[in-house]
């Protein structure tokens, strides 16, 4: 049978990382902290790059590359953005390796010192914004909407698949502009698209948001923020979009001319979504039999087995399947025709749940004699068996039914899991028992730091769709305005 995983109330963590080397997502590398995406889940990937790029390309915005090496003099411009990011940066300090004397091996020639060291990208802002001063002069030039599809390298320490590697792919938009109302929108704008992105394609639900001051991003003045819910009680934040003000621009003396003939500085926003989301989806909606796909990222989303004994019996088989099978193709569905004689069809059912493809249709011999076919679906494993004819549309309209049902199961389980709270006892008691807890703050970073020390919750946002609501904080009982939402976090 197909491999065995553990099951997510024995250990979360370890069915988590065993789900993802079964269903070949991804591994290990020889490089400590770094992953190898397999080809299944690079196609998934590929998928949440395909659609995230349409919708990018669709309110404005174009592709560009920038340099993976960045001169350390740049990241120092920018006070508060080198100190976010000092302690995760690789730095690159020669150009050269050189054979040793005494025979042992490749050592690195002293002689070939860089003048300035090289820090391996983190993030790009500093790079991208000494493009942007000879790209910009005035009026005219603005908006300017570019965004990178790249890799990016933080050196944690302490790693985990998809969720925190050394090295990870990503989409980083930067965005320039001639006032705070247009960057600020944008800002808005791009945490939306991430939004629409996680609910109607992931199916994922996620709260809107903005950060706390200490939960901002190196450099900027407002950070925004999806906040999703996994299965295990942990948040994830899920995308993040920054208004960084003028001070990138003042960093690298980005000025425009006005229409009134006068210079000021632009105005920038960032944003980014990451391999990070692979591991969101894994954990909001996948199970103890493996992965749960939502059809529009699956890379299979119908496979189809045939039963037979005979090989005349196969070949009756798939002149029945094949026209299916380009019917389907020919309606957009990605559909696999699986008549390969290595493995048993109770094989395949198996594996085929553990890798998530969202519908199975099995077609035997006693089928053929019915004008029938067996449909099972994957995220509420339940089978039936319905006929033949009419099936290309039935199967395009359960796909959509399966899309919304994996996502109202999911928003049903942050529902369920959602926890108003008042006073510090019933927080600490509910934070072991995980979720989001909704609690009121008092605004100052003391308190959030204090509830951070004693209970390893933090604030994930201070969501947008709250309404004002006059309270006491949580633990220090000083006068608050609303709720905010606390969770512990990946």
């Amino acid at each position: 049978m197909a491999k065995a995983i553990p099951s997510r109330s024995e250990n979360y963590s370890e069915w988590y990382n065993e789900l993802i080397k079964k269903a070949d997502l991804a591994e290990n590398s020889a490089v400590r902290g770094c992953m190898v995406i397999k080809p299944y889940g690079y196609s998934i990937w590929e998928k949440m790059q395909r659609a995230l790029d349409d919708m990018f390309k669709e309110t404005g915005h174009s592709n560009a590359y920038f340099p993976l090496f960045i001169p350390k003099s740049y990241l120092s411009k920018e006070a508060s953005h080198v100190a976010g990011f000092a302690k995760e940066c690789a730095v690159v300090t020669h150009y050269r390796l050189k054979n040793a004397e005494d025979g042992s091996g490749i050592i690195v020639d002293p002689d070939a010192k860089l003048e300035e060291e090289l820090i391996v990208r983190p993030t790009s802002e500093t790079v991208i914004w000494s493009s942007y001063k000879n790209w910009i002069q005035s009026y005219r030039d603005l908006p300017l909407l570019i965004n990178q599809w790249a890799n990016v390298v933080r050196w944690e320490m302490r790693t985990r698949l998809f969720l925190r590697t050394a090295e990870f792919l990503w989409q980083e938009g930067h965005t320039a502009h001639a006032t705070s109302d247009e960057a600020q929108a944008e800002t808005r704008q791009m945490l939306d698209v991430y939004a629409q992105f996680a609910e109607e394609w992931m199916a994922v639900p996620v709260i809107r948001g903005a950060k706390t001051a200490n939960e901002r991003f190196a450099g900027a003045e407002d950070t925004l923020c999806i906040e999703a819910l996994m299965q295990d009680g942990k948040a994830l934040q899920a995308g993040t979009s920054h208004f960084l003000g003028q001070n990138f621009a003042k960093a690298f003396d980005v000025q425009f001319l006005t229409k009134q003939n006068q210079l000021e500085y632009v105005w920038g926003t960032s944003w980014g979504v990451s391999t990070r989301l692979m591991g969101a989806l894994i954990m909001a909606h996948s199970d103890d039999d493996g992965l749960v796909l939502p059809p529009k990222l699956a890379p299979i989303q119908v496979v189809i087995v045939p039963i037979y004994r005979t090989e005349e019996q196969l070949e009756q088989l798939s002149a029945k399947i094949k026209p299916l099978v380009q019917a389907l193709k020919k309606a957009g569905v990605l559909v696999k025709y699986d008549d390969s004689d290595a493995n048993k069809p109770g094989w395949k059912f198996a594996e085929y749940e553990l890798r998530g493809v969202p519908v199975r249709l099995a077609m035997g011999g006693r089928d053929l004699e019915n004008g029938t076919v067996e449909i099972a679906r994957r995220d509420l494993k339940t089978k039936e068996t319905v006929p033949f004819d009419g099936l290309t549309e039935r199967i395009v309209a359960l796909l959509d039914d399966i899309q919304q049902t994996i996502y109202e199961k999911a928003r049903a389980f942050r529902h369920e899991n959602t926890f108003r709270v008042d006073t510090f006892e019933q927080f600490q008691e509910q934070i072991e028992k995980g979720g989001f807890i909704l609690a009121h703050w008092d605004g100052t970073s003391e308190t959030e730091e204090t509830i951070k020390e004693m209970t390893k919750a933090t604030i994930r946002c201070i969501p947008f769709d709250q309404e004002p609501e006059e309270g006491k904080d949580v633990y220090s009982g000083k006068p608050s305005k609303g709720r905010v939402v606390f969770a512990r976090a990946y």
